[in-house]
């Protein structure tokens, strides 16, 4: 019989899978998890999200009488590695489209066609081959609204459904899921940030339905209130591909059939993560380079030890607003949108730090990173990416905290100790933090460490000083 080893990385799922379908459908499957350099090289909490979702992913493929073979290395030399333990004749996979993860999928589709071996490739993470969408010219799209309408009416493919797996005769060797320690850089953080996380693709679909169900309706009216459950709360399933976009889509598409107002504009937020991997696939050096030319000549703040910086990543800029937001990250993982842009705002803006600070540190925080969304928002906000927010746009925290925090409810779950108060989310945070931030149970409101109007006046300075050279 046939034999396929399926490679997962981030599309921890077994429904509307083109690779593993295309496995199953020619014999047994041997599905495999390498821990290489894409897998090492992650922040601390996308590292412990992965390991969630992999212990979920592994008790669902053995409900099917199947396992998940765990290998730890490079990835050519595991791959070869498996198949002469194995004897597969085939390895699939979902393509990727990071510039690390293209040149080593490259390299090792190729060594597998020196030797013989079937290397196929399919698409199942995006719902648009990013070269598949262009515009009149010809070219990439670099602006949003221009890429949406060239996408909305596209026809896709019907969500395909779980295949039914064929185990191999005998499994090759695995390492216990345990002894990677996918968990360890989050240190005493883990256990609390777990808390927040609810793993597994029955867990996202389930989500995705309630969503549906419950929320799309008012999604697009109610989608920026930071006190609120109204967004989909996706977006860490999508990272590790527990849920497909494709899923996502169809169930947005049914909503708009249904006549749910905010369907539209939930469709919209899932074609946002199109494009901004649309961009990285064209543009590779998308989270290392400003975007925008003129951009290097900006005098940004790029020192990691800078006491601003420092004091932004903990929480302590005494603007109220960012420093509940920057607790929000380091309890769960997650920071509502909203707050995600504010806070961008407030570091690459009032206090003129360099965006790829900002970057590093929610690469490092988030449970959902995404490469190229994390990239392109950091550069749309800062003004230095495509489709970016004009220079003149600086977010002002507190206007922003009157009009979708009117009443306090966000700030207070999170600043509880400097109102006085008690909460069990800043409980939470205050066990969370390394011992070194010196956190203790009662905080004194802090005064801001840069003023607003000081800081956009000053921002604004070092932004008119670029576009006047």
């Amino acid at each position: 019989m046939k034999q396929t080893i399926v490679l997962f990385r981030r599309d921890l799922r077994l429904s509307d899978h083109p690779a593993l379908t295309a496995a199953a459908d020619r014999g047994a499957v041997i599905p495999v998890v390498l821990l290489d350099d894409a897998v090492t090289s992650l922040g601390g909490a996308a590292k412990m999200r992965l390991g969630l979702s992999l212990a979920c992913f592994s008790a669902d493929l053995e409900k099917r009488g199947m396992r998940v073979i765990l290998r730890r290395g490079e990835a050519a030399s595991l791959v070869h590695e498996l198949i002469r333990e194995s004897g597969a004749d085939a390895v699939y996979w979902s393509r990727r489209y990071d510039p690390d993860g293209v040149a080593t999928d490259t390299a090792l589709k190729a060594g597998l066609s020196e030797i013989g071996v079937e290397a196929r490739s399919y698409a199942g993470t995006l719902l648009f081959e990013p070269w598949t969408v262009e515009t009149g010219a010809g070219g990439p799209f670099r602006v949003y609204s221009p890429f949406w309408k060239a996408v909305r009416g596209r026809v896709l493919p019907n969500v395909l459904p779980i295949p039914k797996l064929i185990a191999p005769d005998a499994w090759p060797a695995s390492d216990a899921l345990d002894d990677w320690h996918l968990s360890r850089d989050m240190q005493r953080g883990a256990e609390v940030v777990a808390r927040h996380v609810s793993a597994g693709e029955a867990a996202s679909v389930t989500r995705l339905d309630d969503f549906v169900v419950e929320r799309i309706d008012a999604y697009k009216d109610a989608r920026d209130f930071m006190d609120r459950d109204a967004t989909s709360g996706l977006s860490d399933a999508l990272s590790v591909g527990e849920i497909s976009p494709l899923q996502c889509w169809a169930a947005g598409q049914r909503a708009m059939e249904e006549g749910k107002r905010g369907a539209e504009h939930f469709l919209k937020e899932v074609v946002w993560r199109e494009f901004a991997w649309h961009l990285m696939w064209h543009f590779p050096t998308l989270d290392r380079e400003n975007w925008r030319a003129g951009w290097d000549r900006f005098e940004w703040i790029e020192d990691e030890a800078h006491p601003h910086y420092l004091a932004w990543c903990q929480g302590r800029t005494g603007v109220a607003l960012v420093d509940a937001a920057m607790r929000e990250l380091y309890v769960t993982g997650k920071m509502h949108n909203r707050a995600r842009m504010i806070t961008a705002s407030y570091l690459t803006k009032h206090l003129r730090s360099h965006w790829r600070l900002g970057l590093k540190w929610f690469q490092d925080c988030l449970v959902d990173w995404d490469a190229a969304s994390n990239a392109m928002g950091w550069q749309w906000v800062a003004g230095s990416g495509p489709d970016a927010a004009p220079f003149f746009r600086i977010f002002n925290p507190d206007r922003q905290a009157d009009q979708f925090d009117a009443r306090q409810i966000y700030r207070r779950r999170w600043l509880a100790d400097r109102y006085g108060a008690q909460d069990d989310h800043t409980d939470q945070f205050h066990a969370a933090t390394p011992k070194s931030w010196h956190e203790t149970m009662q905080q004194p409101v802090l005064k801001p460490i840069v003023g607003l109007k000081q800081g956009r006046d000053a921002a604004l300075a070092a932004y008119g000083d670029v576009k006047s050279q």
